[in-house]
């Protein structure tokens, strides 16, 4: 018998439907709750942030283009594409979970991957009616037809918080991207949050979701928030689990550059009264007025 150097994943990025490494050349260690190391993951730097924006904008006249039909299909797929990987997500899930010492580990992956499959199934849903929701027919004076339809805002960073990893990553995806918009996400620090976020560049890549749609970055909100709030390619932020230091930069940056900023506080993210609704879809739509002269 003869020992062996085990091979350990690197996960890295997923930038407009590929899988670079950082540019950085930076990676750091993932380990389970007893400090074993399970993988490694790239750390995402300015340059890949600024990488993934221009992927975004490049793909946005098609996503938003599309069909809310196609759209809706294209979710769902995403949706199906997690079932089929749940014993993985699961597993990741609960080996970067963080437990109190002495106390027997809490099974609960599998029961957050099937909430962030049905987060995607429900917008899915919306991604044709939340149009009917939003929009209205005005009433005017005169011969004409006056309409309020949402439109896509364009690209929208997302900024994850660390728990729950996975179903707070898809909760901040899922509305802006089923409206039309592309995505720029960072997923939260921590073993379980990276994990989840690398997993689930792997879950797009092998689903419907034309290329550049969807970005995936892992790293430091500290350090990329900044360039976030910044940034004036990106048109819109959804954020949670930022303390109120870094969510008065994204708010800072926005007002220098009039962009939409969404910070989510304190919230049970299992609750589907508060995170099934239009309302998560609304921040990311400008509204846009048509008139059409009637027929009399």
């Amino acid at each position: 018998m003869t020992d062996r150097l085990e091979v350990t994943k690197t996960y890295k990025l997923f930038i407009d439907g590929k899988f670079p490494r950082s540019e950085s050349g930076r990676t750091v260690p993932l380990e389970d709750s007893a400090g074993r190391t399970l993988a490694h993951a790239c750390r995402a730097s300015r340059k890949d942030l600024r990488d993934a924006v221009v992927a975004a904008r490049k793909a946005l006249p098609g996503w938003s283009g599309t069909t809310a039909y196609l759209r809706a299909q294209i979710l769902y797929r995403m949706a199906e594409m997690l079932e089929g990987k749940k014993a993985e997500f699961a597993a990741a899930l609960d080996q970067g979970a963080a437990r109190p010492k002495g106390k027997a580990a809490r099974p609960a992956g599998t029961t957050e991957v099937d909430a962030a499959i049905d987060r995607l199934v429900h917008y899915a849903g919306w991604a044709d009616k939340y149009a009917q929701v939003l929009g209205c027919n005005n009433a005017v004076a005169g011969p004409f037809y006056n309409f309020t339809v949402p439109e896509p805002t364009g690209v929208v960073a997302v900024l994850a918080p660390d728990r729950p990893a996975l179903l707070a990553l898809i909760s901040l995806i899922a509305p802006p991207l089923c409206a039309g918009n592309t995505i720029v996400a960072l997923g939260g620090e921590g073993t379980a949050a990276t994990l989840a976020a690398a997993l689930l560049g792997e879950v797009c890549a092998t689903s419907d979701i034309p290329p550049a749609v969807i970005n995936l970055l892992t790293g430091l909100r500290a350090e990329l928030a900044p360039v976030i709030a910044s940034h004036r390619d990106i048109d819109a932020i959804h954020a949670a689990g930022v303390d109120e230091e870094l969510g008065s930069v994204l708010r800072a940056g926005a007002a220098e550059n009039v962009k939409r900023v969404t910070v989510r506080g304190d919230l049970d993210w299992n609750d589907t009264e508060t995170c099934h609704t239009p309302w998560w879809i609304e921040p990311f739509v400008e509204m846009k007025t048509i008139w059409h002269p009637s027929a009399t």
